[in-house]
């Protein structure tokens, strides 16, 4: 899998900040610089020198924004019949060149969504159709078949002899989603399988599976893998056996060793004998349920909202008999939920490096948690 910002992750650092196309936003490099093409060239070698066997390695070039908005390029763009479009296409043409050059027996993949609204016969024009196949990517439910098959055949009058489809089984629904939607990814894989079919059989090399982590370089995460295996099972399983039916489903819970397959809700509470399941039991329960008690206890309790207010905690007053209507509740609420926040930081730490669960603890635990051990502290000063 690549990252599909390796642009992000190099112009973040200072020692590579000047190659930037706008020098203050880290997403896209200037394509006149030869030391620019020079890091990208050894970007590819790096990757390449890890995989020695491969048919295909994925360039990204996906939502290049800005690019053609620094200074080098204002003033290329004033030559007469340049434009953003043939510098976006002579950029992925010299990456290309050299994949091919360097690496005969592989064959680039770009993202697409820099050449859809581009015209046939600048595509033509360009050299790239020959150079690279095309990764149509569409992660929506409702993807509009009818306009996917027609992109298709814009493709390939353009020269692109094959394209590629990818889909979504995780991420894809929100920034900060720690649940996967299994019907959402199920849907987007319908969707796809009946592009496939009316497309000509020679034309779709295959289709990858995306599986976010975060949705670019600087975002938090989103649904961690092992969340995301159930759907990447359905949707594996969809793409097999040409659809989705119960039969697809009774194989993708024996597989799973789950029992109840929720697909058009979240599941409230799963358990599963996969690899992983327990974290995905874990994070299950800390999504469903830790931030509604807590509130509930904090926020719609009488006896804290009319008795223990920031007015009363400020100043450490508290009625005494009020205190055990609550204090008992509170008190086990916290070890509650610090036992399970245990058992997932043991969970997580079997395959995750340590900076992953800080940030899915800080994001997803500590604001609740935080909040009630504040609350079982100031009721001790009381």
């Amino acid at each position: 899998p690549t990252s599909p910002f390796p642009s992000q992750f190099v112009l973040k650092h200072k020692e590579f900040s000047h190659l930037r196309e706008v020098k203050a936003f880290p997403n896209a490099l200037n394509p006149h610089k030869e030391e620019a093409r020079a890091l990208v060239r050894a970007m590819v070698d790096q990757v390449l020198a890890l995989h020695e066997d491969l048919k295909w390695f994925h360039i990204g070039c996906d939502e290049v924004y800005y690019l053609g908005e620094g200074e080098e390029s204002k003033q290329w763009l004033q030559q007469q019949g340049n434009t953003p479009e043939k510098l976006c296409l002579s950029h992925i043409k010299a990456i290309a060149s050299y994949v091919a050059s360097s690496y005969p027996t592989v064959t680039p993949i770009v993202w697409d969504d820099m050449l859809r609204g581009i015209s046939e016969e600048v595509l033509s024009e360009s050299g790239v159709p020959q150079l690279v196949e095309p990764m149509i990517w569409d992660y929506a439910a409702d993807l509009d078949v009818e306009s996917k098959v027609l992109l298709i055949e814009k493709y390939r009058r353009c020269g692109f002899s094959k394209v590629w489809f990818a889909s979504a089984f995780k991420g894809a629904t929100g920034v900060n989603q720690s649940l996967t939607l299994i019907g959402h990814h199920l849907k987007n894989h319908l969707q796809w399988l009946k592009v496939a079919s009316n497309s000509p059989s020679d034309v779709v090399q295959g289709i990858v599976l995306t599986g976010w982590q975060r949705y670019d370089h600087f975002s938090v995460l989103c649904e961690l893998f092992p969340v995301g295996i159930p759907s990447l099972a359905v949707c594996l399983q969809a793409l097999k056996n040409g659809g989705y039916s119960e039969k697809v489903k009774e194989n993708v819970e024996k597989l799973l060793g789950m029992s109840n397959l929720e697909v058009d809700t979240f599941m409230s509470t799963s358990s599963g004998t996969f690899p992983g399941s327990n974290i995905l039991t874990l994070v299950t329960q800390i999504s469903f349920y830790l931030r509604s008690s807590v509130d509930d206890l904090l926020e719609r309790n009488r006896y804290v909202t009319g008795w223990f207010s920031p007015y009363h905690r400020k100043r450490e007053i508290v009625h005494p008999i009020i205190m055990h209507h609550f204090q008992p509740d509170a008190i086990s609420l916290l070890s509650k939920w610090n036992a399970v926040v245990q058992d997932l930081q043991a969970a997580m730490e079997q395959v995750f490096h340590k900076c992953t669960i800080e940030e899915w603890m800080e994001e997803n635990v500590h604001p609740s948690l935080q909040k009630l051990q504040q609350l079982v502290d100031d009721l001790d000063k009381a």
